[in-house]
């Protein structure tokens, strides 16, 4: 199925079929503001089982996942003070922070750190989609074999039809990766360089 949602203003009864999906155990293909993401409910551990078999990747390399806000990270997430003022900066937007992960997290989103991959993007969409159902959403790329990200959602479609519940059409993305930061230490590190700016940490 695929749906046409305004990521400008989302309508509310297409937000509520979306999550209707994902109550049920259900995967959806989602827009965000670098590429278009693969995700489900991450308290449905069978779904994320489904979402690692699509992926064909093994449980040691949990996938992160998006919450609505700051408020809500902090919740799912240890957060010092300076984790806090950093992400306060920088969020919503194309970042990932590794953080340690609460006990809210299920064992099956934790590395064997204990640490999860936390986004809150700059996307009404999927901000929407979290807020509505009340827990966050898993967030892998919609790839296909070779790691090729597809940000055309009928191309997404197509490919995932077998696979995927649901695919919302929220328009063109930039079609980058986001930047992860790590903020387990005082020292932020850079694992990965993408869309969002990491010059304040270098």
């Amino acid at each position: 199925m695929l749906i046409k949602i305004n990521p400008e203003n989302p309508q509310k009864r297409l937000i509520d079929k979306a999550v209707d999906i994902l109550k049920s155990g259900g995967v959806i293909a989602y827009p965000t503001d670098t590429i278009y993401g693969i995700g489900c409910d991450i308290m449905n551990k069978k779904a994320i089982e489904a979402i690692y078999r699509l992926k064909n990747r093994d449980q040691k390399t949990p996938f992160s996942f998006i919450c609505s806000d700051l408020t809500n990270i902090s919740d799912y997430a240890k957060v010092s003070n300076y984790a806090y003022k950093t992400m306060k900066r920088l969020l919503p937007g194309p970042y990932t922070f590794i953080l340690p992960g609460s006990r809210m997290v299920p064992k099956i989103m934790l590395t064997k750190r204990k640490t999860a991959g936390i986004r809150v993007p700059d996307h009404n969409i999927c901000i929407e989609i979290v807020k509505s159902l009340g827990n966050p959403i898993i967030s892998t790329s919609a790839a296909i074999p070779g790691d090729k990200n597809i940000n055309d959602p009928s191309l997404i479609h197509d490919y995932f039809s077998n696979t995927i519940d649901l695919v919302v059409d929220g328009g063109a993305v930039p079609g980058e990766p986001s930047s992860v930061i790590s903020l387990l230490d005082e020292e932020p590190e850079v694992i990965r360089k993408g869309l969002g700016d990491v010059s304040i940490f270098e």
